[in-house]
């Protein structure tokens, strides 16, 4: 087994300290980008959003949650060894699974793949961040 990313947030307010901590750089990424796109301020001003800095804002933390990757057989020995709910997508005939423990729910949500460890990495993330962190991230609490 090994793992892919560096965030592995354990409570709800720890999620909401890193997601706060990513937001800089998500402007810097942001503003480089345009910047290499030779948009002059107007253009700057009229393009780049509030959402457009939101949406990059979410991208860079879901891509840096971590992710372990290993064996349908390292996946079922983990679950074993840990009391989670665990949600699984995909089809569980495969070989492989990259999988993310949910903390704060008691989930360990997983993705199989036979081939594609990247796309199933990214698919995972997105499906993580979707269902669980953006409502915490978006919350009053």
């Amino acid at each position: 087994m090994h793992s892919d990313g560096i965030l592995t947030p354990t409570t709800k307010p720890a999620v909401r300290e890193r997601y706060g901590a990513v937001g800089g750089t998500a402007q810097t990424v942001v503003r480089s980008t345009a910047k290499a796109m030779s948009f002059d301020r107007s253009e700057y001003d009229e393009r780049v959003t509030t959402d457009v800095i939101s949406t990059a804002h979410e991208a860079l933390f879901g891509s840096l949650l971590e992710v372990t990757v290993g064996t349908a057989e390292e996946f079922d020995r983990w679950c074993d060894e840990h009391d989670h709910e665990v949600e699984l997508i995909g089809n569980e005939s495969v070989d492989n699974v990259v999988f993310h423990p949910v903390e704060f729910e008691s989930v360990v949500v997983g993705a199989t793949y036979q081939q594609k460890e990247r796309a199933a990495i990214e698919t995972l993330r997105r499906h993580v961040f979707g269902k669980y962190y953006r409502p915490v991230i978006q919350s009053d609490d």
